[in-house]
């Protein structure tokens, strides 16, 4: 591939959205054009009324009826498009012939940059299908307007974008300022309703993740200072190839204590402890669509920075350093979701803390760091973000459907609404990794690779499973409540659980084989040394 081919699609992934999100701002635009107009126009009639000696007395005219077609919700569906397909060309390109890099520099695309890619595409791509269905509802209910459903389209697209970003650029203080942009954008997406409720949670989300942020910002700057220290010229002091290539040359003691910063500020990010706290109420407050995005892709992008961080780390320091942090974390992290999920009342905070429990079990596979455990984890990345994905965007439906999000007063659903029910209790089989879904042969890869890796993370293995089963016991349990029993039958569109199927389907696939992603597997675990 040329490289003037290989720099617009490196780049295409974040501008589109970026375009897309433009566009819906132009078009939002327009309702205030035309009311500047009408208000220009009443001013100019009392002018010369008064000129003339008359009193005019202004009556609010009639509203006008506008046909309500909301076909402005389907273009959301190009952004994923175009991921997807960068994606998948990214992917031919970089096994065939390696890395590609673009604009001096500050793109690159590897294994892991494409793997990275094709989830936020399909994540998206369920999100954003799911999206009309679920604005319209929204709309029937009052709860939300034209200029509300504008500036939602806006935000996405903006989301999109950022995420993007982080995951193409080889510069960590760009994918700094990235996941930064991220927590921006989605606080405006969480506070969505401005209900008290919701505002609260995008505060939370927004004082924690700072820190979190600040955390990931000092780690940041310690490992350019040890960069510099090593001789490192300015403009490569945060290149990642370059970091990686000369990792040894770097102080121990500032890269020791860069790599901890970093690893508990992006972990904030990621939904670990001991930054964890606003993953519930964000996830529960935010619409259903921007739930499935941010459980679904958010989380991993912040995680895929640990990976690359990982690499940095374990050529500087040696595996242990960061195996201890990463097992030691996940356990922590994993004891507490699954106590919490036991406890759990509200089914879209039991999801987010489902969220907490994969991503612990992504990072105990880091921690193991095997090509087994690493392979195995990007395969949990894809099969949680479209699993988790349905699920987020069926209880937002479901939300709509009874007007509760507590599980004790949800019963009947399969009576109720059978496609959405049927998709909602699938992605939870999904999560609970039951074959074909891709969670069973992730976390079996993950259980293979940890009970051969050592007697110490033999121990964090078994650890891991035994919550693993408290929270499945959780899982089950709450959502048969939520399914069984007698039902009213409800109108549901049939375009309403079409992306659903599409997630449910792709991870029963990649259950079974990963067909052509098997090299594209390989060679992304290759990248963050497996």
């Amino acid at each position: 591939m040329s490289p003037t081919a290989s720099a617009l699609l490196l780049a295409a992934p974040t501008a589109v959205p970026l375009l897309a999100a433009g566009a819906y701002a132009l078009t939002g635009l327009r309702p205030r054009s035309t009311v500047a107009a009408f208000a220009t126009t009443l001013t100019e009639a009392r002018q010369q009324a008064s000129a003339r000696g008359y009193v005019v007395v202004a009556e609010t005219p009639e509203p006008v009826q506008v046909p309500q077609r909301h076909v402005r919700d389907w273009p959301a569906l190009v952004s994923p498009a175009v991921i997807i397909a960068c994606g998948s060309l990214l992917a031919t390109d970089v096994i065939d012939g390696g890395p590609r890099r673009a604009y001096a520099g500050l793109l690159r695309a590897d294994a892991l940059t494409a793997w990275m890619l094709l989830v936020v595409g399909g994540v998206a791509l369920i999100a954003c299908g799911s999206a009309p269905a679920y604005l319209r509802g929204e709309r029937d209910a009052g709860r939300a307007s034209e200029e509300t459903v504008w500036r939602y389209h806006v935000l996405v697209q903006a989301f999109l974008a950022a995420m993007c970003l982080a995951v193409v650029t080889a510069n960590l203080g760009v994918l700094w300022v990235a996941v930064e942009a991220t927590t921006i954008v989605t606080a405006f997406l969480v506070g969505h309703r401005h209900t008290r409720a919701s505002v609260e949670a995008a505060w939370k989300y927004v004082v924690i993740c700072s820190a979190g942020i600040a955390l990931a910002f000092l780690g940041t700057v310690l490992i350019y200072y040890a960069a510099r220290q090593a001789g490192i010229a300015e403009a490569w002091a945060l290149d990642w190839p370059t970091l990686v290539a000369r990792a040894d040359r770097l102080d121990p003691a500032a890269t020791r204590l860069g790599i901890t910063l970093v690893m508990l500020g992006f972990g904030a990010k990621a939904g670990l402890i001991p930054l964890h706290a606003w993953l519930p109420d964000a996830h529960s407050q935010a619409p259903a669509p921007v739930s499935a995005l941010m459980s679904g892709v958010l989380l991993s992008v912040a995680f895929a920075a640990i990976l690359r961080y990982r690499v940095i780390a374990n050529a500087a320091l040696g595996i242990d350093f960061t195996r201890v942090l990463l097992a030691g974390i996940a356990l922590l992290s994993l004891a507490l979701a699954a106590g919490l999920l036991l406890a759990q009342r509200d089914y879209k905070r039991m999801l987010a803390y489902s969220s907490m429990e994969h991503m612990s079990l992504i990072a105990l596979a880091a921690a193991i760091g095997s090509p087994l455990a690493l392979a195995a984890a990007l395969l949990h990345i894809a099969g949680h973000g479209l699993a988790k994905s349905v699920a987020f965007c069926a209880s937002g439906r479901i939300l709509q459907l009874t007007g509760t999000a507590r599980i004790g007063r949800v019963r009947g659903l399969i009576a109720a609404a059978p496609p959405l029910a049927g998709t909602f209790g699938l992605a939870i089989v999904a999560l609970m990794a039951f074959p074909p879904f891709s969670l069973f042969a992730s976390e079996l890869g993950i259980a293979r690779a940890g009970f051969s890796a050592g007697t110490g993370l033999s121990w964090a293995t078994a650890a891991a499973l035994l919550l693993v089963l408290l929270a499945f016991a959780a899982l089950a349990t709450r959502t048969a409540r939520m399914l069984l029993g007698p039902g009213m039958p409800a109108e549901e569109s049939p375009s309403a659980v079409w992306a659903l199927g599409f997630g449910l389907a792709a991870c029963a696939v990649l259950g079974v084989a990963t067909g052509p992603l098997t090299d594209l597997l390989r060679a992304a675990a290759q990248t963050i040394g497996g």
